[in-house]
């Protein structure tokens, strides 16, 4: 008896099967998708509205929707969930290789050609041939590339899966020369680095993504390839449009210099690597005994080996009294880090472990491909960031941070101080005397000399300097290097240093080249022009004339005495922040009108930290913003500010509020906190 003439039944689709109900009630058991004989839209005349009927063994059902769109849906969803079926038992019993790939051919067709919208239309023929390729490890070269031909298609718009990610890295170590690795590979690579979000969740697509570069190098243009792939990414413009790209590659290639280096950082606590766990070494006894790495005090550096890469340790059984350590960790726990183990120069009589030839190429290519980074400026501020003291091999590292000492942008050479007090950052790692030194301190010269310019001379660095670097900045200026006989000078005419013992030093070192004494002879006249400057009398208001420049102010200033000049206009004058040189000479200074001139951010952070006495400031119309207004908080004297027209936000103003506890008038009129 044909049930279609007795009910029309309401569907439920599960993963389980087909559930359906009539409106009296529920069928006991749902009907499975292999059971399915026919599916068919009813299309005779005077048939239900909105109908699919099912043909099963034993009987007719037909599945009523409330509307066309619905019951489209249910069709489509219905025979799409069968003829996955239908190839999944095909596929998980292959006889002939040459049927397989014509039914994963047929698969992607029906993938591709099914008029549902649903992310699991493709993923489920991609997560089939996946268990197909894992369960046949046997196949040739041939069928390896005609499978990955035939599911190109499906890959175009979807990330393959963990066991296909697994197959295409076997393919680019066993064929990195195969033309799949161009013409189908890249499209997916490319796809990956543009849009993943989370290499930590899909750790294999990673592991793809750095098996596909080696592939490109492995190429006879070597190299070439893998710049022009990297330019690829990055896009023809001056700016990168895929916002994603960048901290993807850095992503790939850290993990790929980590990986080089991982037997040696796991063996310190005897866990297994993830190597290891590939091949199945997971168990305590298959294990050697533990054997943790101590570095020793960097000697002075022998040349190593152009082809080998050399990684300075001593190999300690838990029986050997412990030699001195090259720095010691907190809380007294002996414990290298991948720092140490990768940038200590190679001293005499240590044992020094050399990477496998593969690891060493591996390291070089992912290190280039940093370099390349580094030389793509819109990449460059990002790239700074995200690369904090990472350990990779100082003769490719050098290269990159020479790119942030020499790029004038702040947001890039900031990077190269530490992010947090106790942390060393690349400013002391390449300091002479530190790990990755290995220049007599050029390098560390050129970051001294590009962070003065962007901190402006500020009292706060210098003080740094002073704290940590005053050894490494005073055996520079003795060797005649400029940058650091002007820090010296700047150490004494600000009164950073304190101890005389110390003073006198500095000045030995300054006078003992000649131009260390030329500038020290040129602090000495300032100094005295100062004292006259700030000896008491001369005027105590003074405003100088519209259209003045920092030279003028430099100019009447240097004509008398003004220790009590307490009200200074500077009103519609052409000052910028230059002339802050000048202002912080005035100790009386109370009252400072800088409306509409163009001092800025950089004069604001000298006047903080120089005239602390200010009581009224006036910035109205002028270029500052929330970078240099943030250093006013530090002037806890200011009673009256005007912000006026700047470029002044709500919450910097909410922050200054809260620090400046004399503030009683403020103008913020037409800014954002207005």
């Amino acid at each position: 008896m044909c049930l279609a003439t007795h009910f029309a039944a309401i569907v439920v689709i599960t993963k389980h099967g087909i559930s359906y109900c009539i409106p009296t009630g529920y069928m006991e058991a749902p009907l499975s998708y292999s059971t399915i004989e026919d599916l068919q839209l009813l299309s005779w005349d005077n048939a239900p509205k909105y109908c699919v009927q099912l043909s099963f063994p034993g009987g007719t059902v037909l599945l009523q929707a409330a509307n066309s769109y619905l019951r489209d849906q249910w069709f489509h969803s219905i025979q799409w969930k069968k003829k996955i079926y239908k190839y999944r038992k095909v596929l998980n019993n292959p006889s002939r290789w040459d049927v397989v790939l014509k039914e994963i051919r047929a698969l992607v067709d029906m993938a591709l050609t099914s008029p549902l919208q649903d992310e699991s239309i493709h993923q489920a023929p991609l997560h089939i041939i996946s268990t197909l390729l894992a369960e046949n490890t046997n196949l040739s070269a041939q069928d390896h590339e005609n499978i990955i031909v035939a599911i190109a298609p499906l890959l175009e718009n979807n990330h393959p899966p963990p066991d296909l990610c697994e197959f295409f890295c076997k393919h680019c170590r066993e064929r990195p020369r195969s033309m799949v690795v161009i013409e189908v590979f890249t499209p997916v690579v490319q796809r990956i680095l543009k849009h993943n979000m989370d290499f930590g969740k899909c750790p294999r697509l990673r592991l793809f993504t750095q098996e596909y570069i080696l592939a490109l190098n492995e190429l006879n243009a070597g190299m070439e390839v893998v710049k022009k792939f990297i330019h690829s990414m990055h896009g023809p413009t001056g700016q990168c449009p895929h916002p994603r790209v960048l901290p993807n590659l850095v992503a790939v290639c850290l993990a790929a210099i980590y990986s080089c280096y991982e037997e040696f950082i796991n063996s310190r606590d005897n866990s297994p690597s993830l190597k290891e766990i590939r091949n199945g070494c997971q168990q305590q006894s298959e294990r050697k005994p533990p054997m943790p790495l101590r570095l020793l005090r960097p000697e002075p550096p022998t040349p190593p080996p152009t082809t080998t890469l050399e990684i300075l340790v001593e190999l300690e059984r838990n029986n050997n009294t412990t030699n001195t350590l090259r720095k010691a960790p907190a809380e007294g726990v002996s414990e290298p880090n991948l720092i140490d183990c990768l940038l200590v120069s190679p001293a005499l009589n240590a044992l020094s472990i050399q990477l496998p030839a593969h690891a060493d190429r591996v390291l070089g290519c992912f290190a280039l491909i940093l370099k390349m980074l580094s030389d793509y400026d819109d990449w460059r501020p990002a790239l700074a960031s995200l690369l904090q003291p990472i350990p990779f091999p100082k003769e490719e590292l050098k290269y990159v941070i020479q790119r942030f000492a020499e790029d004038p942008r702040q947001e890039v050479h900031s990077c190269l101080l530490s992010v947090r007090s106790g942390k060393d950052g690349w400013f002391q790692l390449y300091s002479p005397g530190g790990v990755a030194c290995d220049d007599d301190g050029e390098l560390f010269a050129s970051m001294v000399h590009i962070l003065m310019g962007s901190c402006y001379k500020t009292k706060k660095f210098l003080l740094s300097l002073a704290e940590n670097k005053l050894g490494p900045c005073m055996l520079l200026a003795l060797r005649g290097n400029q940058t650091m006989v002007e820090i010296l000078c700047l150490m004494l005419e600000y009164n950073i240093i304190e101890n005389k013992d110390t003073q006198l030093q500095i000045i030995s070192t300054l006078e003992s080249t000649q131009v260390g004494l030329r500038m020290y002879e040129q602090l000495c006249d300032r100094q005295r022009e100062l004292k006259e400057l700030q000896r008491k009398g001369g005027p105590t208001r003074l405003t100088l004339p519209s259209k003045s420049t920092d030279a003028d102010l430099a100019r009447l200033l240097s004509s008398g005495s003004f220790g009590n000049l307490e009200n200074l206009s500077l009103a519609f004058t052409n000052v910028t922040s230059a002339c802050a040189e000048q202002l912080i000479k005035l100790p009386s200074l109370k009252q400072l009108n800088l409306w509409s001139t163009q001092f800025g951010d950089a004069g604001l952070r000298l006047l903080s930290e120089h005239l602390a006495c200010l009581q009224v400031l006036n910035l109205c119309e002028t270029p500052v913003t929330d970078a240099g207004l943030l250093s006013l908080s530090s002037m806890k004297s200011l009673c009256s500010l005007n912000m006026n027209s700047t470029k002044l936000t709500a919450d910097t103003y909410e922050d200054l509020k809260a620090k400046l506890p004399n503030l009683k008038e403020v103008d913020v009129r037409y800014t954002e906190a207005w």
